[in-house]
C-alpha cells in the first residue's frame, strides 16, 4: 500500500547533495542538439565491485612489462571481454595504502583519502569532480548500489562511495521502482503514474512546509536545515526540468516487467539497475554514472548466477581459478560488454557515444579483502574521444597512488589539478611521481 512512510523511504536520496545536484540551476541535456554546445559532451562511468580484484584475474598469463593485449588471450573471469580486447586498458600497479582499505576504503576508495566502515567522507570524490567539469546535464551524477535482495529492499538508498564534500555523501539508488519514477515516473501510466503523482504532491507539500520552518534553531542547525530545505527544492526543479524533455525521455525509457515489482533473484534486480543507468546515459540526463557492486561494504549476493555463498565470506575466498569468483566477474564483465554495445549504437558527431566514454573498473578493496591496498588494479574501457591508450597493459613502474589516476581523468576531462586530494606533505610518502600518468595516455 502507498502510505506516506514509504513513499519518504523511497525519496530518501533525494536531498541535496545526496543526489550530487550541489543547488546548482539544472540545464539541460549533454547533447549538442539540445545545448548549443559544439563541443560534444563526453561521460565516464565507474563500476566498484567489492571484495577485491585480484590481478591474477585480469592480466593474460605470461604478460609483465607494458605491451600489446593482441596475442594474448584474456583470464576466463573477464573473457566476455575478449571481442572488445582492443579498446581495454589493463593497469597494474597503482596503490591505495594511505586509504586503508581493509575491507573496504568506502569514500576513500574514489576519494584517494582514508576511509573506514561509518566515516564521513573527508572531501568530494573523483566522480563528482568529473560530473562538475564535464559538460553539465539535468542529473548531474547518478549511483546506483547492487547488493543482496533483503538489502535492498530493506536499505533502497545507502551511501558509502560517493561524496561531494566533506561530510557530504552522495546516495546510491538499489531499488529499480525508485529510479525509475524519479526518472520517467513522469512519462509512465498505470500504477506508476499513479505514485509518481502521489510522491510529487508529497515532495511540495514537504517543501513548502520546511520552508516555512527552521527558523527558531539554532544557528549551527539552522544551516543543516536549510541544506535539507535546498534538497527538496533541488528535487522539485530536476522533476519540473524532466517534464519539460518527457518527450525525448519517453525515447530511452526501459521496459517495466513483472521483475521490478517481483524479482526472483537479486539479479533480477542489478540487471533493471543497469538497465536504467544505460538509459540515464544514453538520453543525456547525467554524464556520470557510478556502479557499486556489494555497494561499497563486505556484504552482496549473486544467487541469480548460482552462487550460494554471499556476504563475508565471499571476500575470505581467493579469486583466482575460483569457480565462484569466475562466475561473479563474468557477471561484471558481461554488464561491461552491455553498456559499450548500448552507446556503440548510439551515433554522436562522426561516431558513437561509446567514443567520447570511458569506463573505470575496479574495486574499493584494491586487489583482496584484508589487503594493505599496496596494489590496486584498474581495467579502463574506451579512449574518452582518443585521450587514453588502448588494446595494452600498463605496468606502474615507482609507487603512484591511485589519485594519480583521478588526477589524469580530471586533466583529459578539462579539469585544472596537479594532485587530487593527496597534500604535497602525504605524496612525499606515498608518490614518487607528479601529475597525471603518462603511460597510460595517448
Amino acid at each position: 500500500m502507498l502510505t506516506r512512510r514509504t513513499i519518504l523511504q523511497g525519496i530518501a536520496a533525494g536531498a541535496g547533495t545526496a543526489l550530487g545536484l550541489g543547488g546548482s540551476p539544472l540545464p539541460l541535456l549533454a547533447s549538442p542538439s539540445l545545448t548549443g554546445v559544439s563541443k560534444l559532451p563526453k561521460r565516464i562511468i565507474f563500476f566498484l565491485q567489492n571484495q577485491g580484484f585480484d590481478p591474477k584475474t585480469c592480466i593474460p598469463t605470461g604478460v609483465s612489462g607494458n605491451c600489446s593485449l593482441a596475442g594474448h588471450t584474456l583470464p576466463e573471469p573477464i573473457q566476455p571481454l575478449e571481442p572488445y580486447k582492443e579498446r581495454l586498458h589493463i593497469i597494474n600497479g597503482l596503490h591505495g595504502q594511505h586509504t586503508s582499505p581493509s575491507h573496504s576504503a568506502f569514500f576513500g576508495a574514489l576519494g584517494g583519502y582514508r576511509g573506514g566502515d561509518g566515516v564521513a567522507p573527508r572531501g568530494s570524490t573523483i566522480d563528482y569532480e568529473l560530473s562538475k567539469t564535464l559538460p553539465e546535464t539535468l542529473l548531474p551524477h547518478l549511483c546506483i548500489g547492487m547488493d543482496s535482495l533483503e538489502n535492498m529492499k530493506n536499505k533502497p538508498t545507502v551511501a558509502t562511495l560517493s561524496a561531494s564534500g566533506p561530510d557530504q555523501p552522495i546516495f546510491m539508488y538499489s531499488n529499480p521502482n525508485h529510479l525509475y519514477q524519479l526518472l520517467f515516473g513522469g512519462i509512465s501510466d498505470g500504477a506508476i503514474r499513479k505514485e509518481f503523482e502521489a510522491r510529487s504532491y508529497l515532495l511540495d507539500q514537504i517543501q513548502d512546509q520546511a520552508t516555512q520552518g527552521g527558523m527558531h534553531l539554532p544557528r549551527a542547525e539552522q544551516t543543516r536545515y536549510q541544506q535539507f530545505v535546498t534538497g527538496f527544492q533541488d528535487l522539485n526543479s530536476l522533476r519540473q526540468k524532466l517534464g519539460e524533455v518527457s518527450d525525448h525521455l519517453s525515447k530511452f525509457a526501459p521496459k517495466v516487467d513483472e521483475f521490478y515489482a517481483t524479482p526472483e533473484h537479486e539479479t533480477d534486480w542489478h540487471d533493471r539497475l543497469l538497465n536504467l543507468g544505460i538509459s540515464a546515459l544514453a538520453s543525456g540526463i547525467t554524464n556520470t554514472l557510478t556502479i557499486g557492486s556489494g555497494r561499497g561494504e563486505i556484504f552482496g549476493a549473486w544467487k541469480g548466477l548460482g552462487v550460494e555463498e554471499q556476504g563475508h565470506n565471499l571476500g575470505h575466498m581467493d579469486q583466482p581459478d575460483n569457480p565462484i569468483w569466475i562466475k561473479i566477474r563474468q557477471y561484471n564483465s558481461r554488464m561491461l560488454v552491455k553498456i559499450m554495445e548500448t552507446l556503440d549504437n548510439i551515433p554522436e558527431g562522426s561516431g558513437s557515444m561509446m567514443d567520447h566514454t570511458l569506463i573505470v573498473y575496479t574495486s574499493n578493496n584494491a586487489d583482496k579483502q584484508h589487503t594493505s591496498g599496496a596494489n590496486w588494479p584498474v581495467m579502463l574501457l574506451g579512449n574518452f574521444d582518443g585521450a587514453f591508450k588502448t588494446g595494452c597493459f600498463t605496468q606502474i613502474e615507482g609507487k603512484r597512488p591511485i589519485n594519480s589516476l583521478y588526477t589524469t581523468l580530471l586533466q583529459t576531462a578539462g579539469g585544472q589539478c596537479e594532485r587530487f586530494n593527496m597534500s604535497d606533505g602525504l605524496a612525499r610518502t606515498f608518490d614518487t611521481g607528479n601529475g597525471v600518468l603518462g603511460d597510460i595516455l595517448a
